[in-house]
């Protein structure tokens, strides 16, 4: 499959307005599980052609698929394509190049957003796309720019990383609010709140270690892993989640305070 996959980012070079493609996810990491998708990212500028892909699409797919372009699937994962090749999962993942390059010198800056997002439950954080660019195996690049971006996200900004350790005040702000649904039982509230928490910490945690985090899944796993994390992290997050009482609340202020207590010890 591996083949097949260079082949097509070099076919998908050959799409107008396509300058790189590159390979994402936990493949690219090598932490990918039997039957884990390929997830391509294709990096344009302008505009790319998706009747192109489309075509393109239809040469190698095992079914028809739709091509949805920039706006698509919303303003931060803003198009692409699901298609099966050979029985194979391969996502095609619209990026445009020219936003990356923008978000990238915001993050050097210390500048960052949360964006909506479907299928990001806890937003879309700006600084995934420099992230997603450092981690990247880059598989079809005639140009270079992706290569050269590549080489400097590999470096974390200094002000990007303490700018997602003082986000750590919202993980306080939400569990306060949760204390006070779960008194009246609104557990729907109160799991917001507290997903909402763990997931600024999981943030948080990567920043002041200098790791890219670029998406919700296997955050928290991610960030119990780091050195100095809260003992049993993960779990006690979970456990909380699970019971949505003002002992779950409790329980997250308790590693509200361990992981500040990290953020602010330096390294």
């Amino acid at each position: 499959m591996k083949s097949t996959i260079g082949t097509m980012a070099e076919q998908l070079c050959g799409v107008p307005g396509i300058r790189a493609v590159a390979l994402g996810g936990s493949r690219a990491r090598g932490a990918e599980r039997p039957g884990s998708d390929w997830d391509l990212g294709l990096y344009y500028r302008g505009s790319p052609d998706t009747a192109a892909l489309a075509a393109l699409a239809a040469t190698l797919a095992d079914r028809p698929v739709d091509v949805a372009g920039p706006g698509g699937w919303g303003p931060w994962v803003d198009g692409g394509a699901w298609l099966t090749v050979g029985g194979v999962a391969v996502d095609w993942i619209l990026r445009d190049l020219d936003r990356v390059e923008r978000v990238w010198s915001q993050c050097r800056e210390g500048r960052y957003e949360v964006g909506v997002q479907p299928g990001h439950p806890l937003g879309f954080w700006s600084p995934a796309y420099p992230g997603e660019v450092a981690l990247c195996q880059v598989l079809a690049d005639p140009s270079g720019e992706l290569t050269a971006l590549r080489e400097e996200t590999r470096r974390y900004p200094e002000p990007l990383r303490a700018a997602l350790a003082e986000a750590a005040w919202e993980a306080d702000f939400s569990v306060a609010a949760a204390g006070k649904s779960a008194a009246g039982g609104d557990t729907l509230h109160v799991s917001l709140c507290l997903s909402r928490a763990f997931g600024v910490l999981a943030q948080s945690l990567h920043a002041h270690h200098r790791v890219w985090c670029v998406n919700e899944k296997g955050a928290l796993a991610a960030a119990a892993a780091l050195p100095g994390a809260p003992d049993r992290f993960a779990e006690r997050a979970a456990s909380a989640l699970r019971a949505l009482d003002a002992a779950a609340v409790e329980a997250a202020a308790a590693l509200v305070a361990e992981v500040r207590a990290v953020l602010g010890s330096g390294g």
